[in-house]
């Protein structure tokens, strides 16, 4: 029997969060079993939550820093479960993913410039990208029905035909739940490489795969890439901490990191969230059994799944994941539009799940649901799901 327990159902409303407590704005309504923002309903492992005590235990939460023992953890974990050895003095600081992929906007690109995205992808891509004068160029996934690969053709052409200066990679890919194997990250890296193109992999989900799956960083697959890719990585998804605000940049290039940092510099966004340092040292350098454990029951609940499908709901299809905890439900069948079907959710099943348009380009008659949460949970949401869409069978 494990140590730890993902089955307790732990009551989230009135805690703040977005997740529980923010469904109204997005969905008109809070009266929902929220399935959608990635965050788990679980408690962050207990070796993380007994170091943010003590330190609040400490009882002075003044200006900290990230000193080497923080930059060790990160390396020491990348290095333990991806076997890449990441030199500290690479490691860069942003208070999220997603302000790191705004930084980078404006670190590598001009207004009147372009970013490449690989759509159905995760919309804050696209919201970091406009409003400053830079424009959003799409190579969209194709999908084989089954899972999502790249249009290396398309990627080509795009990248010869507009002025793109900086992709955004998404490895794993949320929502698709793809791990792209070396091959492919080979390829899509020596097309990049050959038009001189800085890359942003969003690698925040790297530490959940599946089935075997393996995760290789980008950064890692050539020279050229080493030198040419900004890493953006976190303990939020892995560890369900999030909320502390603290993830790592890794940039082995001198110029490239130079070029980042300056903007964060300007925009004075390197300071240390207390606890965010802490619960990262402690999840990386002591989170190893816990996050094993959660991934044995992260694959019960795809398990429990598709048999739920298959028994009650045989007209939606599961994009089976290889990593991430939020995969893809295919309801193309109903021949409904993405607000139609999300309407269908909210109003007939009460559940909030993220539409697979707010993903864009692909992402239409699919919807995203989150399946880090107790199994019984889990089993109320499909079955508000069926309630939903059983009469919409065309």
């Amino acid at each position: 029997m494990t140590r730890y327990d993902f089955d307790t159902i732990i009551d989230r409303r009135n805690t703040d969060c977005a997740k529980w407590d923010g469904m109204a704005p997005l969905f008109g309504r809070d009266d929902l079993l929220p399935m959608w923002v990635a965050d788990m309903d679980f408690k962050a492992p207990p070796e993380v939550i007994e170091a943010l005590r003590e330190r609040v235990d400490h009882g002075i939460f003044g200006y900290t820093r990230r000193l080497e023992p923080y930059r060790e953890a990160i390396a020491g974990w990348f290095l333990r479960r991806h076997g890449w050895e990441v030199d500290t003095s690479w490691i860069r600081h942003a208070p999220g993913v997603v302000p790191a992929l705004a930084v980078a906007v404006l670190a590598f690109t001009q207004p009147g410039e372009s970013v490449l995205v690989q759509p159905p992808v995760y919309y804050p891509f696209f919201s970091t990208i406009r409003g400053r004068g830079r424009t959003v160029v799409e190579n969209p996934l194709r999908f084989n029905g089954s899972r999502f690969e790249m249009d290396f053709d398309d990627l080509e052409r795009k990248l010869d035909d507009s002025s793109v200066k900086l992709v955004f990679l998404c490895s794993p890919h949320n929502p698709t739940g793809r791990v792209w194997s070396r091959e492919e990250l080979t390829r899509f890296g020596e097309i990049c490489a050959a038009r001189g193109v800085v890359v942003v992999s969003d690698e925040i989900h790297c530490d959940i795969l599946f089935a075997g799956a393996r995760h290789t960083p980008l950064a890692d697959v050539s020279e050229a890439m080493r030198e040419s890719t900004v890493t953006t990585v976190a303990p939020s998804k892995t560890f369900n901490i999030a909320g502390l605000a603290t993830s790592a940049v890794i940039i082995p290039s001198r110029r490239l990191r130079d070029d980042f940092q300056a903007v964060v510099d300007f925009l004075h966004i390197d300071g240390s969230n207390v606890f965010g340092a802490t619960g990262l040292m402690a999840a990386y350098n002591r989170g190893e059994a816990w996050l094993d454990a959660l991934l044995v029951y992260l694959e019960g609940n795809l398990d429990f799944i598709d048999g739920f499908l298959v028994d009650r709901l045989p007209a939606v299809r599961m994009v089976r994941p290889e990593g991430t905890y939020v995969p893809l439900l295919d309801c193309r069948k109903f021949g409904l539009t993405g607000p139609e079907l999300e309407k269908l959710l909210v109003e007939r099943g009460k559940v909030a799940l993220d539409g697979g348009h707010w993903f864009g380009t692909g992402g239409d008659g699919f919807v995203r649901i989150n399946i880090a949460t107790p199994r019984a949970l889990l089993k109320d949401g499909l079955k508000r799901i069926a309630k939903a869409l059983s009469p919409a069978v065309k």
